[in-house]
């Protein structure tokens, strides 16, 4: 048993040109007064340049120049110490960014010796396939042969326009043509179009421009995380979140070693399936929390919302079927975006044709329930895997057994890692980056980690997946939103409104589509959820959000096959809608609609995260109402200086209106996470209210016997539908009395004998509460 300590709860920054180590320092006083006891940064180590998130390290020997440098990471860590606060750092173990080879260090002495590079071991490149492939071409249609005429050498260089790559040795002298002085060096320059089909080298998903790194070898985990085990060392850090294991070659092994290094609280960013846990060996304290936030989300869903919103979307001509639209969309990956890794793993193949292990090997990608098995653990998930490909092609079951057996008797050796990290690539960009934008019935499922065939969660399933939490990763993370999610909690809990107004929005969308409908089903349905969850949202940020998801669908158009005509159509969208009077006011009047309901679930949906079993982390901004959309638009500047002036009211004793500020939102924040330094909540255990309204209520106690109570609205719609919570009541886990919400700061009408609280009486100011039993 590891001796590290677990934060009480975290605060997610994502730093930036922008937002440097000095400006992350000035927030550490209202941190600590908010009441989290650690920072959760984005990576802090030398990135691409104008990285506006830090997953792209050029250079993993240094703080981040862009940041500060040392000097502004010494000075970030000390003023966290001052303020009691500790940092948890995201590392980045899977890849590198080779975008610009002359930033990387490493990669740049890759290009210029070859094989005989000390670092060639640090990237996991095919050799055998001769020159490391580099696909910056313009490509017209003529696979880049026209880009060609614009080599030049310069400075010692090859370059292309902006482009430039370092020269081996006696590869050149004055006067010699680029192009065959190109063919001497150990990398061609080929097409953009090639980098799917052909790269030599694996990459993190479908990006080019990140090459992976192999952490496998010891030597290239010490020299990759040499320094960020120094700033351990030296007490600066005090947690790690370790970035998509899914893509190395044994995140096990890999998790092992860097626990026998650094001895810290560590969680990792595992999407579990639904019923999907961690594997028992790898020494962690959790996730980064997406099964919670499935979980805590979901119950503020209404599962009556399920079949008419299903009916609509059918008509409207969107996919409803998600386990189909899964697994087309993953095959489509696998066989296109990701085919230079299927095609290195199919080559593993002995004496079986070339074809046919090609197709095998995408049927059995596309065929996992998880996001990753683990061999020899993770046999189960395996086979289910390989049964299910050879039912649906049964035509390659004497390839996928083969594959089985191979595997099997090797389950370290490169076929399966090769099968398994793919596996991971596939189902981050089949599901995560395709279906979730195909099947958009109703978005505020569509989430990271989601179900989208799940309609919700039942109470009762909410406390099982709670207890289980508490029992077995009880420090784990838990989360609402983070840089990746699709849509930040705030809008989530708005949409999850639809869910109890079917009939009102399906209506709503019928007339509005009318007027102004987008020309692809599953695109149009999206974008009136996504203006309806995030209003009010400008031209600007609508259009780049609708750009980005019909992109990622890859129904109409795509990355690297845009459709200038649809993209044109989404663009004159976002200002044909917003410029509409009559059309803007409806849709303005139907926000209007669901934004108390809204708010309802967004304070219910914090309050439990924050209680909940689990170390809550706050993404930034959250503390107040955000409506943001996925990335980048989740990364706009926090104003610091509204939460400031809020922060100091609420320390003086405002108990703030549930409104547009969010300041609600901020008390509940700042009260909960101030319970959690005042109380040990160890223990798990659900209260049910008693009454008319009982379905309405979820609750549950923490702490020494059970002293800390949260009280949440569900359905707030069907809730005044129904007459309020009329003579509901909850009955307490301690019958001693003095219990005070610590929200309203009013001591608990107790009813039945000192056993039980009324509803209606404690819930009439705020639609959550949080009590706490004082001595």
């Amino acid at each position: 048993m590891s001796a590290h300590t677990h934060p009480a709860a975290t605060y997610r920054l994502q730093l930036r040109p922008g937002f440097t180590f000095a400006e992350a320092a000035e927030t550490a006083d209202y941190l600590s007064r908010l009441g989290v006891s650690a920072v959760y940064t984005s990576p802090l180590l030398a990135a691409a340049a104008g990285s506006t998130h830090g997953y792209d390290v050029v250079d993993p020997t240094r703080a981040a120049p862009a940041l500060g440098g040392e000097a502004g990471r010494v000075a970030f860590a000390h003023r966290l110490r001052e303020h009691g606060l500790g940092l948890v750092l995201d590392i980045v173990p899977n890849h590198m960014s080779v975008a610009d080879p002359a930033a990387n260090p490493w990669w740049w002495d890759v290009l210029r010796h070859g094989r005989a590079s000390r670092y060639a071991r640090c990237f996991d490149i095919d050799w055998s396939a001769g020159p490391i492939l580099l696909p910056v071409l313009d490509d017209d249609g003529d696979g880049g042969a026209a880009a060609l005429g614009e080599l030049t050498v310069a400075d010692g260089c090859l370059t292309y326009y902006d482009h430039r790559f370092p020269l081996a040795e006696g590869t050149y002298q004055a006067g010699d043509n680029p192009l065959e002085v190109m063919e001497r060096q150990h990398y061609r320059l080929v097409s953009w179009r090639r980098q799917d089909a052909e790269l030599t080298y694996r990459r993190f998903c479908d990006v080019a421009a990140l090459a992976a790194v192999r952490v496998e070898d010891p030597a290239v985990l010490e020299a990759t995380h040499a320094e960020v085990l120094r700033w351990a060392a030296g007490g600066d850090v005090q947690g790690l979140r370790v970035d998509h294991p899914d893509g190395l070659s044994d995140p096990g092994e890999y998790l092992r070693r860097l626990r026998d290094r650094c001895d810290v609280w560590t969680v990792v960013e595992k999407v579990l399936a639904l019923g999907e846990d961690l594997p028992a060996s790898w020494p962690v304290d959790g996730t980064t929390g997406y099964d919670a936030l499935r979980e805590v989300c979901g119950v503020f869903v209404d599962p009556a919302g399920e079949e008419p919103l299903t009916a609509f979307a059918a008509q409207a001509g969107v996919p409803v079927d998600f386990a189909r639209v899964e697994t087309e969309s993953r095959r489509q990956v696998a066989a296109t975006s990701l085919a230079s890794e299927v095609r290195r793993t199919a080559a593993l193949l002995r004496g079986v044709d070339a074809r046919a292990a090609r197709e095998a090997v995408v049927e059995l990608l596309a065929s996992f329930d998880v996001y990753r098995s683990y061999l020899p653990e993770g046999q189960d998930a395996w086979a289910r895997a390989v049964d299910r490909a050879a039912r649906r092609r049964p035509d390659l079951a004497g390839v996928l057994r083969h594959i089985d057996a191979e595997a099997r008797a090797d389950p370290r050796g490169e076929l399966a890692r090769r099968v398994q990290q793919t596996g991971a690539m596939v189902v981050a960009k089949g599901t995560e980056d395709t279906a979730l934008y195909r099947c958009t019935r109703f978005v505020a499922l569509n989430e990271v980690g989601g179900s989208p065939d799940r309609f919700g969660v039942s109470p009762d399933e909410f406390h099982a997946a709670a207890e289980h939490r508490e029992a077995v990763w009880p420090h784990t993370m838990t989360t609402l939103s983070t840089h990746d999610t699709k849509r930040s909690e705030d809008v989530r809990a708005r949409l999850a409104v639809l869910s109890e107004i079917p009939d009102e929005f399906t209506a709503a969308v019928r007339d509005w589509t009318a007027r102004a409908g987008l020309g692809e089903p599953a695109l149009n349905l999206l974008a009136w959820q996504t203006l309806v969850g995030a209003w009010p949202l400008d031209a600007d940020r609508l259009r780049g959000y609708l750009l980005k998801a019909a992109r990622e669908a890859k129904l109409r158009t795509s990355w690297t096959a845009p459709d200038a005509g649809f993209e044109d159509e989404i663009a004159a969208w976002a200002d044909r809608v917003l410029t509409d009077p009559g059309l803007a006011d409806r849709v303005a009047a139907f926000a209007a609609r669901v934004r108390g309901p809204g708010w309802s679930n967004s304070l219910g949906q914090k309050l439990v995260q924050l209680t909940a079993p689990g170390v809550p982390d706050v993404y930034q901004g959250t503390e107040l109402w955000d409506l943001s959309l996925v990335d980048p638009d989740n990364r706009r500047p926090v104003d610091y200086g509204v939460r400031r002036r809020l922060l100091e009211r609420l320390e003086g004793g405002w108990r703030p209106p549930v409104d547009d500020t969010g300041a609600a939102k901020m008390h509940v924040v700042r009260q909960a996470l101030r319970v959690r330094r005042r109380h040990d909540l160890a223990g798990y255990r659900p209260l049910r209210a008693v009454g008319p309204a009982a379905r309405h209520c979820l609750a549950f106690a923490r702490g020494r016997r059970g002293r800390v109570v949260a009280v949440a609205t569900r359905l707030p719609v069907g809730l005044e539908r129904g007459g309020g919570w009329r003579d509901t009541v909850l009955p307490l886990p301690w019958s001693r009395g003095g219990w005070v919400d610590v929200l309203t700061d009013r001591a608990v009408p107790a009813v039945g004998g000192d056993t039980a609280v009324g509803l209606a009486a404690l819930l009439d100011r705020y639609p959550v509460a949080l009590l706490e039993q004082r001595d």
